[in-house]
């Protein structure tokens, strides 16, 4: 056999055995698959992230925000011919074994940075044997990944000190910003860190971390990446602290995140950071008040695309079951569903909103409901039973559609109803009254249907679902009619005590809502659709248990008109997290001088109160505007202990001059007249 023969068969027996090994003996990608993405609301900002084993902050690295000039300088310097070399760099390892030779000791190391990378996912002690398993493990990763996977991968996996790993956690806790853009100074700094993460710590050991900035800024100048000016400014840069990450969203955004794809770094989700750090105490200051047990959750959902601008999950996470998300657990709606059996009534041609019912003493079979306050009212309207919430009439609305097709309807809009796992038998009837178990997602995806002329979409929390949503036609739950109907009638529901209809509606109809109490008082709803949003809230016990006489109308609806009332005012959202921006003075070349937006009361409004004096409940005012500072006739407004909101309590009918002044001291005014009830 020919001896080139000879040698092809043995070449192709090598790549044969190397190829079963490296199959054999994959590199270990565990610590890579372990890594968390980063929740953004729509504007950027971070929401959160998930710490991995041992409470490290492996954040995923994402080149598509990562600094290009940072990626090209940490290239340059940790390893100039990463893009050509096959995760072991020739060159590097023959000057290193020569100036190893010449010395007598290593000078030099040789490692590529898809050498640092192997060492990263499988750490050994720094000895020889390590270093040629982290030159076959490159190798394996070359064959199995991009560059530029490659380069996402060490900066997820590099350490920056204490508890960080990658970039992006290292930018946003050092810094306050993701990487997107970069300083000299910072970008030297995260390029020094890996190297010795402890030991430089620029919290801790500043001087050794100015050291080794200076030291990467030399190696910048000589290698041509910086001009020798500008590096001795980034040398003057002061070195940072460390800052706590933000949690905002706790329950929706940790969830975001855990179901992100492998290898997902961001996920662009549809909340509101602004709108966010606004209902999260409004949710727990609510929670306070109704006893040490209870806990509270709110959602707010733009009807337009169905996305999720704001959700919280629970009155804190110092709260007894506070670490549940509410939003997602089976309640008792009470009578919120009441809605939609009136909805389909009409659809159906069943009933229509004149139509007489009688509200008496009914027997369904072996099924006796009554209603709440356990009088009847004798014949009403389908509109006045609906408005007022009476429990008669909803049942023999619901045995005319029947319990079957109602349920049907509400699977086929997405929504499947549960039955309590203690219960026997067939509800039937009783589903009108809470019978059956719903999420206040559920429950957000009907009252959104309702908002959107009778058509059903599921909710959106990305900003690609809510994409989808806008190009899907949905699928319809009633018709148009029906719902506008059942809308009709819910605004001409009786308001909570001393709210007049929520500034949300100003110039547009009134808030269509309906609250809803469960059996033993266990849970407190209010739904309301107004401005193109759906607001759910709800509070109670997150076990369940039972709560005395804390209804809907006085546990829940207070909370769902003082949420329309944020709505409407417009979040102070906070920026994206990114590099410091311009001084305040140059942010704009020529400056806006509107001052504050005065929402309520609007001027010359005349507004009717129930009562006055110190104990009246008082009017809430709205503004948006930033450092607000509220008077009225020239006396300040307190805030209200509870809600932290100004509260202005008229002290005799007639008229008064409102004002408003922001940090700036910047005023609007309005001139109102109070008139009593």
């Amino acid at each position: 056999m020919p001896v080139l023969v000879r040698g092809l068969i043995a070449l192709m027996a090598l790549q044969a055995v190397l190829v079963a090994l490296d199959l054999a003996f994959p590199p270990d990608m565990g610590r890579a698959l372990r890594s968390s993405p980063v929740a953004l609301d729509r504007n950027g900002a971070w929401l959160r992230a998930l710490p991995v084993e041992d409470g490290r902050w492996r954040i995923r690295a994402d080149l598509s925000r990562t600094d290009p000039s940072f990626r090209r300088r940490l290239v340059a310097i940790e390893d100039g011919r990463f893009w050509w070399h096959p995760g072991v760099d020739p060159l590097s390892v023959i000057r290193a074994m020569g100036s190893a030779l010449i010395h007598g000791r290593v000078t030099s190391g040789a490692s590529t940075l898809t050498m640092q990378t192997a060492r990263l996912l499988e750490p050994r002690p720094r000895t020889l044997p390590s270093k040629l398993i982290e030159m076959v493990r490159a190798l394996q990763l070359e064959a199995r990944l991009s560059k530029r996977e490659i380069l996402a991968l060490y900066l997820t996996l590099a350490p920056y000190g204490g508890n960080l790993e990658g970039v992006r956690a290292a930018s946003l806790s050092y810094f306050g910003h993701e990487p997107e853009s970069l300083t000299p100074g910072e970008q030297a700094l995260l390029i020094a860190l890996p190297q010795a993460p402890e030991g430089r710590r620029p919290d801790r050991f500043p001087d050794a971390a100015s050291r080794a900035r200076a030291g990467v800024l030399t190696r910048m100048i000589r290698a041509g990446l910086i001009a020798e000016p500008a590096a001795l400014e980034a040398d003057t840069e002061p070195l940072p602290g460390r800052a706590a990450f933000p949690g905002r969203a706790w329950h929706i955004a940790g969830e975001l995140a855990r179901a992100a794809p492998a290898g997902t770094a961001t996920i662009a989700s549809t909340l509101d950071a602004g709108l966010q750090a606004r209902l999260e105490p409004m949710a727990a200051a609510y929670a306070r008040t109704q006893g040490p047990d209870a806990t509270a959750a709110i959602m707010v959902v733009e009807i337009d695309g169905r996305a999720v601008r704001g959700l919280v999950g629970s009155g804190g996470l110092d709260r007894p079951g506070g670490w549940i998300d509410m939003t997602r657990a089976l309640r008792s709606p009470g009578s919120a569903l009441k809605p939609f059996i009136y909805a389909m009534a009409f659809d159906d041609g069943a009933a229509a909103p004149d139509t007489k019912i009688q509200d008496v003493a009914t027997r369904f079979k072996d099924y006796q409901p009554e209603n709440f306050d356990r009088m009847f009212r004798g014949e009403v309207t389908a509109s006045e039973a609906l408005a007022h919430s009476l429990n008669v009439p909803a049942v023999a609305m619901l045995e005319k559609i029947g319990p079957s097709s109602f349920l049907g309807r509400l699977e086929n809009a997405g929504v499947t109803l549960h039955r309590p796992r203690s219960a026997s038998g067939d509800p039937g009837l009783a589903i009108a009254l809470g019978g059956e178990g719903i999420t206040l997602r559920d429950l957000a995806v009907l009252y959104c249907a309702l908002g959107d002329d009778g058509l059903a979409k599921p909710l959106a929390y990305t900003r690609q679902a809510e994409l989808r949503n806008r190009a899907f036609g949905g699928r319809r739950l009633v018709r148009a009619g029906a719902a506008r109907q059942v809308l009709d009638i819910l605004r001409d529901a009786p308001g909570p005590k001393g709210r007049i209809p929520s500034a949300l509606t100003r110039g547009g109809p009134a808030m269509a809502f309906k609250t809803g109490t469960s059996y033993g008082f266990r849970d407190a709803v209010a739904a309301g659709v107004a401005g193109g949003y759906v607001i759910i809230v709800w509070t109670g016990r997150a076990d369940g248990g039972a709560r005395g006489g804390l209804t809907g109308r006085e546990a829940a609806l207070p909370l769902l008109f003082d949420v329309a009332d944020i709505v409407a005012a417009g979040p102070s959202a906070p920026p994206p997290i990114k590099p410091k921006a311009a001084p305040g003075a140059l942010q704009r070349l020529e400056q806006a001088d509107a001052g504050p937006r005065l929402i309520f009361p609007p001027d010359r409004a005349t507004v009717q109160v129930e009562a006055f004096g110190p104990k009246a409940r008082g009017l809430v005012l709205a503004a948006g505007g930033e450092g607000l500072s509220w008077y009225v006739d020239g006396r300040p407004v307190p805030l209200d202990g509870v809600s932290g909101r100004p509260v202005w309590r008229p002290a005799a009918p007639g008229f008064y001059s409102v004002s408003v002044i922001d940090g700036e001291g910047r005023e609007a005014k309005a001139r109102v007249r109070i008139k009593g009830g």
